[in-house]
């Protein structure tokens, strides 16, 4: 089987691919999680998630929205992508392993996607966003900015 690649080249799929579109059941939990890990697609323009601090670009945002917080409902809401990233972030983490790496843990993303996290995020949620996170029980990571 082939895949074209955004330059559209023409690459052979590997087994792993194969077997993961063939049943989900055989491959290890964190092959799965792996295989759907996100990163931002650019260096200009990466934006974090206020409530989860994972980074991806506006773009990314608007398209698939944030997959750690999916009832945000940023897919295709330029506004809403808006007020629920921040373009102010410091630092920046690899996490492949979510559950087993310390790193997770210090920035407490270890039940979240693989995928790259902001250290810390700069920002507020709107009052409205702020009182469904609240009554659903969730933390966030955005912090007021520093007067």
């Amino acid at each position: 089987a082939t895949k074209h690649t955004s330059k559209h080249k023409i690459i052979k799929m590997s087994h792993l691919d194969e077997d993961m579109r063939m049943g989900e059941e055989d491959i290890p939990q964190k092959v799965v999680d792996l295989a759907h890990a996100v990163a931002p697609s650019a260096i200009k323009g990466i934006r974090a998630c206020k409530r989860c601090g994972i980074l991806k670009t506006l773009r990314q945002f608007m398209d698939d929205g944030c997959e750690n917080c999916p009832f945000l409902e940023m897919a295709e809401d330029p506004e809403k992508c808006n007020l629920c990233t921040s373009a102010f972030f410091e630092g920046q983490v690899a996490v492949m392993d979510p559950r087993e790496s310390w790193a997770a843990k210090w920035l407490r993303v270890d039940g979240y996607l693989p995928g790259v996290y902001a250290i810390s995020v700069t920002g507020q949620f709107d009052k409205d966003i702020e009182d469904e996170l609240e009554s659903r029980g969730c933390r966030y990571r955005c912090r007021p900015a520093a007067a």
